[in-house]
């Protein structure tokens, strides 16, 4: 299934992160901290089949094709389902069988009962995988929702490097969103999703 591309009419700043544990990391990285980088944010649940057979394997590889002084990799466990099977602890278990050495976040919980935790929520994630690319002025400026081809996603990534000493923006093949249709709760095509797309206004294809 081809990721669905959201792209926001006006960019704004990307909402700030909720954490209650990091790994791979001695430090409380935030986005203000990581100003100046590009910033490729890919959420996942360890249960999510998608996230295990491409997100993370595409994150990694990622993570050794950039300069991590230009872009940052930063993992997000946000999970929406099964809460008692992924525990930090599992994730802690899960990350060293999987040789992940990116830093990663564990989402902080909902609020008044939600089952979204609250950087999922605050993002308007759909379900996992999910991918955020953040500029170097920390301003959200592409999501999908699916994987995301590593040649499409490289030369967002590069463009966004190169928009840092120019006045450039991302090109508009790069931006339109794919069609998906996957109902709440149904894990199918390798996507978990949380709750249903909103297919009314879709975003005309070139």
């Amino acid at each position: 299934m081809a990721a669905r591309n959201t792209f926001a009419e006006q960019i704004t700043p990307a909402p700030p992160w909720h954490v209650t544990k990091w790994f791979n990391t001695q430090t409380n990285l935030t986005l203000e901290a990581l100003r100046g980088k590009v910033v490729a944010m890919f959420a996942f649940q360890m249960l999510c089949p998608g996230c295990v057979s491409a997100s993370i394997p595409q994150a990694k590889e990622l993570a050794t094709i950039f300069k991590p002084d230009e872009v940052a990799m930063i993992g997000f466990h946000t999970v929406f389902e099964h809460h008692a099977a992924m525990t930090p602890e599992s994730l802690e278990a899960f990350l060293h069988e999987y040789r992940v050495g990116f830093p990663v976040a564990v989402d902080a919980p909902g609020e008044r009962g939600s089952p979204l935790p609250k950087t999922m929520a605050a993002y308007d994630m759909q379900g996992t995988p999910p991918l955020v690319l953040i500029d170097a002025q920390s301003r959200r400026r592409l999501q999908s929702f699916g994987h995301v081809p590593g040649l499409q996603l490289g030369a967002s990534i590069a463009w966004l490097l190169r928009e840092r000493n120019s006045a450039d923006t991302i090109p508009k093949e790069h931006t339109d969103p794919a069609n998906a249709d996957v109902a709440k709760g149904v894990c199918a095509d390798g996507i978990c999703a949380a709750k249903p797309y909103d297919t009314t206004e879709e975003s005309p294809q070139p």
